[in-house]
């Protein structure tokens, strides 16, 4: 089974440093839905991963966390792809197992979806979202969006492959893809 993890926020959508905390807020990146309807289109499985401390700190709620999810979900369908899973962390303390950069959320998508994760491209924007990959053997990718730019800022992240936006990374990818590559 093929496999790709996203991050959301300054991955699929537009990112805010005070947090998504309604469906109005959550607008998609130029080119992100499209670019999950391709990896769908060329049979990857496709999972999100999020850290959504705005939650504990009593910004949002679980029910509009789920109206965002809904919109979400139903944007990627519209644009022809499919998300099969959805996971978020609602702690703000770092030692939570499912906070990013601890493997807590990885992890329940490798039993959920009954899979290794070694090698699996994970698509992020932030340092936490690289070693979080790391740790778990997937292969970290940035993007620029998002924090991409100031993740960058710090150096480049060695081995870890960069790219402009979630649409270049996907293109990428699919284009080592040796399946999507002989339907083209």
């Amino acid at each position: 089974m093929k496999l790709v993890i996203l991050d959301r926020d300054g991955v699929i959508n537009q990112d805010s440093d005070a947090y998504i905390k309604t469906p109005d807020e959550w607008q998609p990146l130029p080119g992100s839905l499209e670019a999950i309807a391709r990896l769908t289109h060329a049979g990857y499985r496709v999972a999100v991963a999020t850290n959504q401390a705005g939650i504990a700190r009593g910004l949002f709620d679980l029910d509009a966390l789920n109206q965002i999810h809904t919109k979400m979900t139903s944007m990627v369908h519209e644009a022809g792809g499919h998300l099969d899973l959805i996971l978020f962390c609602p702690h703000a303390d770092d030692r939570a197992p499912c906070r990013k950069p601890n493997p807590g959320m990885y992890r329940e998508i490798a039993e959920r979806l009954r899979v290794s994760l070694r090698d699996v491209p994970a698509i992020g924007d932030t340092l936490n979202d690289i070693e979080t990959a790391q740790a778990v053997s997937a292969r970290p990718i940035l993007v620029r969006t998002g924090k991409g730019l100031r993740t960058l800022a710090s150096g480049d992240p060695p081995g870890v492959v960069v790219y402009d936006d979630l649409a270049a990374a996907v293109s990428a990818l699919l284009a080592e893809d040796p399946v999507e590559a002989a339907a083209r």
